[in-house]
């Protein structure tokens, strides 16, 4: 029987769909440009006006990324500001939070199945497992603001496929 890897349900996962997020976002900019779309207008579109932006849901989807390999090796994670305000910026700030999880090594984070992992929300404390932390609050998080960025694009009209957000 093969032993489960925290390391490898987490940190190679996070690390290809944030390669596959850059991509969309040097799609978009490029077709911005192509069409003369304003990328600001871009940047702060939503798909409800009680939904984040673009530019808030790649830096809550970097930030659920960065937080899981931390907090699986028990560390704090590193704190980001959130002061992105154009593509360039947000394709720093994917690079930065890649080469954080690359910084962790396997063995910092495998074994950590049953470390707590203690997430402050506003008004509520949340406790898991390292697997039920991976398993039931980053991954849900993290594709959900993957694919609402996705569909961000989509809205505003620029040209994705499936394939570009499963394989960049």
């Amino acid at each position: 029987m093969t032993k489960l890897s925290m390391h490898a349900i987490s940190a190679p996962v996070l690390v290809r769909m944030l390669n596959n997020l850059s991509s969309i976002l040097t799609k978009a900019e490029q077709q911005a440009k192509a069409k003369n779309y304003d990328p600001t207008v871009l940047l702060n579109s939503r798909l409800a006006p009680d939904m984040f932006p673009l530019l808030r849901q790649v830096q809550i989807a970097t930030d659920q990324a960065k937080g899981c390999v931390a907090r699986l090796a028990g560390h704090t994670p590193e704190a980001i500001e959130d002061t992105e305000t154009n593509f360039a910026q947000l394709q720093a700030r994917i690079k930065k939070v890649i080469g954080i999880i690359e910084s962790y090594k396997p063995e910092q984070i495998d074994g950590s199945e049953n470390r707590e992992v203690t997430i402050k929300v506003p008004n509520l404390e949340l406790k898991f497992t390292g697997l039920d932390y991976v398993n039931q609050w980053v991954m849900p998080n993290f594709y959900f603001h993957l694919t609402t960025a996705y569909a961000i694009l989509r809205h505003n009209n620029i040209e994705l496929g499936k394939t570009d957000f499963l394989m960049g």
